[in-house]
């Protein structure tokens, strides 16, 4: 039996997404605020795969099959759950879009686990592989299938659905967004055509592959790009620079691509945790992306670029670049 746990006044839950995909432990959780909304746990099985996919969907209270509301469906970075990456969630929610926030089981929090630092090593790099790569779009696409079957599913219009993603969950997003990887001699194509458009932050390179524009350029989707000058991946074995970043929105094919660049930062500022990047920045930076996402999804969603062009010049003190679509 599905268990929901609703919360009408939500506080904001620790997670924390840090590594080449991955969250980490220890993060602060964000200051209570009442929003006009729930947050409603799902407990999924998918019986196909045997896989749980556990969700929270932070849905409008305005929402109804009489008046449904658009949906963002956000995947975490390596070592997260649905439960990080509130101050998206929530934010999204108070202004009418509903965002469903997934659980990748095969590498969530669990990744962390009790034991020596090298077994931890060794169970980040499990979760890195092309196989939980690939049951990560298909989590997205079973609770998709599995919200819009359900109750709560009358409430959700289907013709504005947007991914969204951090980190590992960044390249979640443009595997379902339509980028193809190859993989033992055949290539994979993931696309989910339900997307409208793809929030894409902290995106880590596809590695083993030699073109980042082959892989990239067949998504056909507006996208939002969000990164920083510092924000930089180090984990034993793996490195990746801020401009890995740049590269990734460079190479997707649609032109319809925007590009925000904050100065200074971490990879992890991203997530819930308040003081990575520096507390004050990490503050600001967390307010100029509530604000740019809801910017974007009013543009793709509902054909208003009016906040969108005003952006860059309200966070100008912060912004290191910022490219418009063509």
């Amino acid at each position: 039996m599905l268990q929901r746990r609703r919360a009408l006044l939500f506080a904001a839950s620790a997670t924390a997404a840090l590594g080449a995909f991955f969250a980490g432990p220890g993060a602060r959780p964000l200051r209570a605020q009442e929003r006009l909304f729930d947050a409603i746990d799902l407990d999924w099985v998918d019986a196909e795969r045997d896989r749980p996919v556990p969700v929270r969907l932070y849905l409008p209270r305005a929402a109804s099959p009489d008046r449904p509301v658009p949906l963002a469906v956000f995947s975490h970075g390596i070592g997260g759950s649905r439960r990080g990456y509130s101050y998206l969630g929530s934010h999204w929610a108070s202004e009418g879009v509903a965002s469903l926030h997934l659980q990748h089981v095969g590498s969530d929090r669990s990744v962390w686990g009790a034991g020596s630092p090298f077994a931890l090593i060794g169970r980040l790099q499990e979760a890195a592989q092309a196989s939980e790569a690939i049951a990560r779009v298909n989590d997205l696409r079973f609770a998709l299938d599995r919200l819009m079957a359900d109750a709560l599913g009358a409430s959700i219009d289907a013709r504005r659905i947007v991914a969204a993603g951090h980190s590992y969950g960044a390249n979640t997003t443009l595997l379902a967004a339509g980028a193809r990887v190859e993989r033992d001699g055949r290539e994979i194509d993931l696309h989910e055509p339900r997307l409208r458009a793809a929030i894409v932050i902290s995106a880590p390179p596809f590695y083993g592959e030699a073109s980042p524009r082959r892989i990239l350029e067949p998504i056909r989707i507006p996208s939002l790009h969000i990164t920083a000058t510092e924000d930089v991946i180090r984990i034993p074995g793996y490195y990746s620079g801020a401009e890995d970043r740049v590269a990734v929105f460079d190479a997707v094919g649609n032109p319809r691509k925007t590009l925000a660049v904050f100065t200074g930062g971490s990879h992890s500022m991203f997530t819930d945790r308040a003081g990575t990047g520096g507390a004050e920045l990490n503050a600001q930076v967390k307010s100029a992306t509530r604000e740019l996402t809801g910017a974007f999804l009013r543009s793709v969603l509902d054909g208003d670029d009016s906040a969108l062009r005003g952006w860059p010049q309200r966070h100008a003190s912060i912004l290191a670049r910022f490219v418009a679509p063509a």
